[in-house]
């Protein structure tokens, strides 16, 4: 019976072996499916959709905006470096907006939803109303991660288009949130194909949003989860821009005049505005104080610093050298200035890179600059203190904004013609176009109609004045009118300033957004070119719009995007038929 008993026992257990090796393989836990993990330093499978400023980018540094242009000036690139890897999801900014990334999920059984959030948040409290539209008079500063139906229009906030929120910012949440696990089941979804939508939203100061370590675990041993390609827009998207209804002509000068006495109302806007179509002026007005020391008013006269605006002034004196024969775009710069300090930047970089931002000669702003500010009086000063750095990349090989390189274009400018920029442009292209009230002069100098800038401090609205270089310069900081600016435009769509044939060379894209000098947006009847410029207390804008016939041109003496928000108002509105 012993004997017996420890067989049984034997064959009890070789069954129980028999029926447990397999297990091991096929009771493995499922892999889980890594949604994005961002490694390819790309949004590769994703589709964005925006209003106003800013968008997803894909970034490696915390401290290094991904597009230097498309960030604020005023507010330092900060946030954490990405939490796993070498990569993650971020928004940047340079003023207000909605910004939205999206993709769909196929789930073929239940699955759990991780992922890591951050989040740094400058402009005060948080606040979270029903709607992502950034276009309000209160407060909207939020993020939020949902899982929607794909037929729902990608920004709403219905019920009914929200099957699952898996995080929200609130009232009183920190400022500043540090890589941080989230995580939601999403077994009720089990066989559905949903949208997952991460968006954010400000208006009052930059919110910057991290994503990284997007995953899917299978919560059964057969789940099974597909990322299948978004083939169609949304509704309400269009080429990627959240789109808000038309109006008549009229209508839309009213609601823009509106919404510019409300912001003004709330001392978040100073400055002028107009707008023309085929030439004739259908809306201009001044709001609010060019010096609030003085008290003195807005008009539309009062000439307001434009910033990067200068760069369109740089280009078109450049490409007259180019068509009178004394500048070639594919020569090294060298070649102009033949004394230049760094011998490779000398040697590699074209006037074309400089035009296109494509030669790896950086930026000027930065502590050098702000040690140097009042001693930097011309374009040579410049060249002295950052001319011996190399290029940051092989020339030509990718688009990183240089307001260096619109330097060198000054100082090539001047070897050239023999002249000093400003004399240059004031006569090539400020007397041609009849532009009376726009120049460089220095900061030193009395002009009467020139605004007071502003920027927010920490209680309200402070002067900008130590923030200011000494003058204007190639790359920046000059001072207009609304006026002027038009007339600028359309002396270049004249042909007035340089050929037809080159304003068109000067206003394709040579990367996503940019030419020679000028910057490109949208498509088809909605293409508009132009540049804007922004910085401490600084904020102007032009955009040209060649199908509508529409010229939009606003300035301002407060921070981005205090004007180009009220242009993405009526841009998003005008008729375009």
């Amino acid at each position: 019976m012993r004997v017996q008993k420890r067989g049984g026992r034997a064959l009890l257990g070789a069954l129980l072996l028999s029926t447990l090796v397999p297990c091991v393989s096929e009771c493995t836990p499922p892999k889980a499916v890594v949604v994005d993990d961002f490694e390819s330093g790309k949004l590769a499978g994703w589709r964005t959709a925006h209003g106003g400023s800013g968008d997803w980018f894909v970034y490696s540094d915390g401290k290094t905006p991904p597009d230097p242009s498309r960030t604020d000036p005023s507010v330092p690139f900060d946030v954490p470096n990405p939490p796993q890897g070498k990569f993650a999801a971020v928004t940047d900014m340079q003023g207000g907006g909605t910004r939205i990334l999206y993709r769909d999920l196929k789930l073929d059984g239940r699955f759990r939803l991780r992922l890591t959030v951050f989040y740094v948040n400058i402009a005060g409290e948080l606040a979270s109303p029903k709607t992502l539209d950034f276009n309000l008079l209160e407060r909207n500063q939020q993020f939020r991660i949902d899982l929607m139906p794909p037929a729902s229009p990608v920004d709403s906030m219905a019920d009914s288009d929200v099957l699952l929120n898996v995080f929200h910012t609130s009232p009183g949440d920190p400022a500043r949130r540090e890589p941080t696990a989230v995580e939601a089941d999403l077994s009720a979804l089990a066989g559905k194909t949903v949208r997952l939508r991460l968006a954010g939203a400000d208006n009052t100061g930059p919110f910057r949003i991290g994503v990284d370590e997007i995953r899917l675990e299978p919560l059964d041993a057969d789940a099974r989860a597909e990322l299948p390609a978004s083939s169609t827009e949304p509704p309400g998207v269009v080429n990627g821009t959240l789109t808000v209804p038309r109006m008549k002509g009229e209508e839309a000068l009213a609601a823009l005049s509106t919404y510019a006495d409300q912001l003004v109302k709330n001392d978040q806007f100073s400055g002028t505005l107009l707008v023309a179509r085929h030439g004739k002026v259908l809306f201009q007005k001044a709001w609010g104080r060019a010096n609030r020391e003085t008290g003195a008013p807005v008009t539309l006269d009062t000439q307001f610093r434009i910033g990067s605006m200068n760069k369109m002034f740089t280009s078109v004196a450049t490409l007259q050298l180019v068509e009178a024969g004394k500048l070639a775009l594919d020569e090294p710069i060298g070649k102009y200035l033949t004394d230049y300090p760094n011998k490779e930047t000398a040697s590699k970089v074209t006037i074309r890179h400089l035009l296109t931002h494509t030669g790896g000669t950086g930026d000027i702003f930065g502590p050098e600059f702000m040690e140097n500010r009042l001693t930097l009086r011309q374009h040579g000063d410049y060249v002295k203190l950052f001319g011996s750095r190399a290029p940051a990349y092989e020339p030509g090989t990718r688009f990183e904004y240089s307001n260096y390189g619109f330097i060198l274009l000054g100082a090539i400018l001047e070897r050239v013609s023999g002249m000093s920029y400003f004399d240059s442009v004031r006569s090539r292209v400020f007397q041609p176009a009849g532009m009376a009230s726009t120049d460089s002069l220095p900061e030193s100098e009395s002009v009467p109609n020139r605004a007071a800038g502003y920027t927010r401090g920490e209680t309200g609205w402070v002067s900008n004045a130590e923030t200011l270089p000494w003058s204007g310069t190639s790359a920046g900081g000059g001072y207009s009118t609304v006026g002027d600016l038009l007339r600028f435009a359309q002396a270049l769509e004249s042909g007035k300033l340089i050929s037809k044939a080159t304003f068109a060379e000067a206003v394709t894209a040579r990367s996503e957004w940019y030419g020679y000098g000028f910057m490109i947006q949208d498509e088809g009847r909605l293409r508009s070119y132009g540049h804007n410029g922004g910085a401490p207390g600084i904020n102007g804008d032009l955009r040209i719009f060649p199908e509508t016939g529409y010229v939009l041109v606003g300035l301002s003496n407060l921070d981005p995007p205090a004007a180009s928000h009220l242009l993405d108002y009526f841009a998003a509105r005008m008729p375009i038929d």
